[in-house]
């Protein structure tokens, strides 16, 4: 467990680094130390939340400017539970609190009614993917022991409870396709017909991450249940452990699209490495962590640099969604060397080399520090190449530089370390949810929950679930 013995020498081995990248680094953002790297992040950060608009007289709290749909903006409801998350870790990695009450604010905002992250403005239009992100950032929140909402509000680890109970629950599961989640939830929604990875990844690695949380057995048998699943469809290669997006249920799910996106396999890596930890490092769990790594590393970090393969060849070819998607990739990696410490000797150093290109190009816009997304060309792209304000690519760029102090982070907490209280009965009151499933554990009581059963819910060409509201 290499990590554990010396975090600061891997951090200095990893900024001593920087010195192998080749480009001249930017003016105003220095990653040579670890002060250095907090003072960038901070100014990266501030840019970033220039983007936002829900801590504004008369917006929304918790979104970023959108849906495009109806022509508010570039980003669905799902990309402000991802922003959410980014400035968890921001604060976690550099202790600047001076966003916490925006993202307290936000986070609450959008729980709906039910405390499940199912708001009834954007319900209609849910994705499962959707309700995971939201879900997911509140289980960071628990993780990373971010500051606890006031006893009235929910809490935490009950959010993201909530998520996946509504999540496994009978009406979001049938039989199609042996099995799996659909991409959409409420069965009018052009996608329902399709199930695809980022719907099923994003239950795994919940249920993953509630497992360890709470040592609780019923959120693990889902978990391997799920990705099991994706192996069975062949949404991952078994050959090359690419990993597609997806296929439709009238097929059988043999349709597959294989178009490959960064987010797919990061998020699957992700929960392997904390089913890894869950299971005191089983083999199976270390050859999938090991199979997924390699063809991360292959596909997505060309050169050492992170890269968003579908699109990033073509100056304009990304959506939106997928101009985020950089920034999710080096987050969770970053995260895998606290459950898995085996990993860090590789995923440290393509998060040093991807930080250091991002920032080399950060140097546009009045400012002369506005950040691009073509990281490997060294020079500053307009964001109006991709037809975006920037707020993707700058979300990307702040999460570069603050996973780089990782190696001196603590692992996430657990029921024993963590201060999130957890609801037994988190979820029950959405529509369609059945009884609690399995046992209560000790460590259930201590703080976590138990969990029902639930699923429902995707069209799609190539890049159809990216244009679509979701």
């Amino acid at each position: 467990m290499l990590l554990r013995k010396g975090p600061q020498r891997w951090l200095a081995a990893l900024l001593a680094a920087t010195s192998l990248v080749p480009a001249v680094q930017a003016q105003f953002y220095k990653i040579g130390t670890p002060d250095e790297i907090r003072q960038s992040a901070r100014t990266l950060a501030y840019d970033m939340m220039l983007y936002y608009k829900g801590n504004q007289s008369g917006e929304t709290p918790g979104i970023l400017p959108g849906p495009p749909t109806e022509h508010k903006g570039d980003y669905y409801w799902w990309e402000g539970g991802a922003m959410m998350g980014l400035y968890i870790d921001y604060w976690f990695l550099t202790g600047d609190t001076s966003y916490n009450p925006v993202i307290m604010q936000g986070m609450q905002h959008q729980v709906g009614p039910d405390a499940d992250y199912m708001p009834p403005n954007y319900t209609a239009s849910l994705g499962n993917d959707d309700q995971g992100f939201w879900g997911m950032s509140a289980m960071l929140a628990a993780e990373n022991k971010f500051p606890n909402p006031p006893d009235d509000q929910p809490q935490w680890l009950a959010l993201a409870q909530a998520v996946f109970q509504t999540q496994a629950a009978p009406d979001r599961h049938d039989n199609t396709c042996n099995g799996g989640l659909r991409w959409q939830v409420p069965p009018t929604n052009a996608g329902y017909n399709y199930k695809n990875t980022i719907a099923n990844a994003c239950f795994f690695n919940l249920g993953a991450r509630l497992a360890r949380y709470t040592e609780n057995s019923t959120y693990a048998d889902w978990a391997t249940k799920t990705f099991q699943w994706l192996w069975d469809v062949q949404y991952i290669d078994h050959k090359d452990w690419r990993v597609y997006d997806g296929g439709h249920v009238e097929a059988n799910c043999t349709d597959i699209n294989k178009a490959q996106f960064s987010y797919n396999a990061a998020l699957l890596l992700q929960g392997a490495g904390f089913m890894y930890n869950y299971t005191n490092g089983s083999q199976i769990w270390k050859d999938r962590i090991d199979g997924l790594l390699t063809g991360i590393e292959r596909d997505f970090f060309p050169d050492g640099i992170a890269y968003e393969l579908p699109c990033e060849g073509r100056q304009g070819a990304c959506t939106p969604d997928m101009l985020t998607f950089k920034g999710y990739i080096v987050r969770w990696l970053a995260g895998v060397t606290k459950v898995a410490p085996y990993t860090a000797p590789l995923i440290m150093p393509l998060i040093q080399k991807s930080a250091q290109a991002a920032v080399n190009q950060c140097t546009g816009g009045e400012t002369g520090r506005k950040c691009g997304f073509y990281w490997s060309g060294g020079v500053y792209v307009d964001t109006a190449v991709d037809k975006t304000t920037g707020a993707g690519e700058a979300m990307d760029a702040l999460a570069v530089v603050s996973s780089l102090l990782m190696p001196e982070a603590p692992a996430p907490a657990n029921n024993k370390t963590g201060i999130s209280r957890g609801d037994p009965n988190a979820g029950m009151r959405s529509s369609g949810t059945g009884q609690p499933l399995g046992p209560i554990t000790t460590a259930d009581r201590a703080g976590a929950g138990i969990l029902t059963l639930l699923l429902l819910a995707g069209v799609v060409g190539l890049w159809g679930w990216m244009s679509y509201e979701t």
